[in-house]
């Protein structure tokens, strides 16, 4: 292997770019020429592939976003768009390639390595919805929350007012979760669970009779209507609520320590695992270890969030 290249494709993540930077070094490290690929498997169609330097990745690693950019594609699902991905790294020489996205990105990944190009997988989503790993990005977009939460108590204090958050999560609630735990919600509701509303005015009838005159409500976009629950808390419980829907702001930022020292850690294994000779695997950090599992496990499993820190927040919330 003499040529790789490393592109990022769906969502973007915070520390996707400490990602890219160790690919790239790594790469360089050891004698092997790096490209880029901008715009994800879209660009992959279309030859926006560059070499990369030292230099290219120079003052990244605390960069949000991806400086290789991502879009999605269509025409890339298709055989003949992979087949023209394939001919567009061939004629370059290049014969390896890493890609850091989610779990969309990682099947792409999957049926790539089909066509003869050896593919490592990197896991980089703010959902942390991939199998068997912590995903970059994750830390950073529930540390984003969790800020959100902080500042809203305090005007939900101020006030007495019920304050409904919704953060990301159409699929999976984990940030929900560790964000609601962090943060003191009263309530957590998540696609994976049933949400029961009578428990949640419940909790804040019970905590009114105490003298309680606000509460927080962390919700996953996926769960239920934000608005919906607004209307409904406010008709059993005649207390002024609000509504938080966090956005797009979950993706962005400074990455934290955590996704960088990932995104850094990841990286190079991804190029050594390429070195040994590894295909259509993808890079996992479990149990406190760097390893690989192949792609086709990752995307024909089933990822449960940890539901246990569900239980931990009903206790703790009462």
């Amino acid at each position: 292997m003499q040529r790789m290249a490393v592109l990022t494709s769906g969502g973007d993540a915070p520390g996707m770019n400490a990602a890219i930077r160790a690919v790239v070094r790594s790469g360089i490290y050891n004698k092997i020429e790096v490209y880029g690929v901008y715009q994800g498997y879209q660009g992959l169609l279309e030859g926006q592939i560059e070499p990369m330097s030292l230099g290219s990745v120079a003052d990244i690693i605390h960069r949000g976003g991806t400086i290789l950019h991502t879009s999605r594609s269509d025409e890339f699902t298709t055989e003949n768009g992979r087949q023209k991905a394939y001919e567009n790294l061939s004629r370059l020489g290049i014969n390896a390639m890493v890609v850091i996205g989610g779990n969309g990105s990682l099947k792409g990944a999957y049926e790539f390595s089909r066509t003869g190009i050896k593919v490592i997988g990197i896991p980089a989503t703010i959902d942390n919805d991939i199998v068997y790993t912590r995903s970059i990005g994750f830390d950073t977009a529930v540390n984003t929350a969790l800020e959100a939460i902080n500042n809203i108590r305090d005007t939900a204090t101020s006030h007495g007012r019920i304050f409904i958050i919704e953060v990301m999560g159409r699929d999976c609630g984990e940030i929900a979760l560790a964000a609601g735990v962090a943060g003191g919600a009263e309530s957590i509701l998540i696609p994976e669970i049933e949400p029961n509303i009578d428990q949640v005015v419940t909790k804040i009838q019970n905590g009114m009779k105490r003298g309680k005159l606000h509460s927080i409500i962390v919700v996953a976009e996926g769960a239920l209507s934000a608005m919906e629950l607004r209307k409904e808390l406010e008709e059993a419980t005649g207390q002024d609520t609000r509504v938080t829907i966090l956005g797009h702001i979950q993706r962005g930022g400074t990455p934290s320590a955590v996704d960088r020292i990932l995104g850094s850690c990841m990286g190079k294994a991804a190029v050594d695992f390429l070195t040994e000779g590894e295909n259509s695997t993808m890079v996992a950090s479990r149990e406190g270890r760097i390893q690989s599992i192949p792609l086709q496990e990752i995307i024909n499993g089933t990822h449960t969030p940890e539901l246990n820190m569900f239980e931990i927040a009903r206790i703790l919330s009462i």
